[in-house]
């Protein structure tokens, strides 16, 4: 049986916001809702990159959820961090309120404690280290 620690609890509660927080966007952005299509208008884009963002926001909860498949959570939290760390520059480049720009910046905050907590088996380091160490012996040797 599992034994759930601090930094497990942390981990789930953290990714599991995140999830939440990127399916809704990626729900919003495939509505094509009025709303969505403002703002990404007052932002500057054109209304295609609603449809791009949330077709990869969708895929990286998926990405963050499911088991194994450690490079692709690395690119999904790499995507993230280039989507809401964008969100935040393209608020603050259009004269949007704080609030708007905070938001972003929140979940980014969420997205790096997400990735910071993961547990070694979520980690793409674990999985190198698993595939290198079952290799042949000449393995060995390219390492060193």
């Amino acid at each position: 049986m599992r034994s759930f620690n601090a930094r497990t609890v942390g981990y789930w509660l953290t990714t599991a916001l995140v999830a939440i927080a990127f399916a809704a966007g990626a729900v919003f952005d495939l509505s094509g809702a009025p709303e969505v299509v403002a703002v990404i208008d007052r932002l500057g884009y054109p209304a295609y990159v609603a449809t791009l963002l949330g077709f990869w926001k969708g895929l990286g909860v998926v990405a963050l959820l499911v088991p194994r498949f450690e490079r692709l959570k690395e690119w999904a939290y790499a995507g993230m961090f280039f989507d809401l760390s964008g969100a935040a520059v393209s608020h603050v480049a259009a004269g949007d309120a704080v609030s708007q720009t905070v938001v972003p910046l929140v979940l980014l905050g969420l997205v790096m404690a997400s990735w910071r907590l993961r547990p070694e088996s979520r980690r793409l380091s674990s999985a190198v280290e698993e595939v290198a160490s079952r290799s042949l012996p000449s393995a060995a040797f390219a390492r060193s």
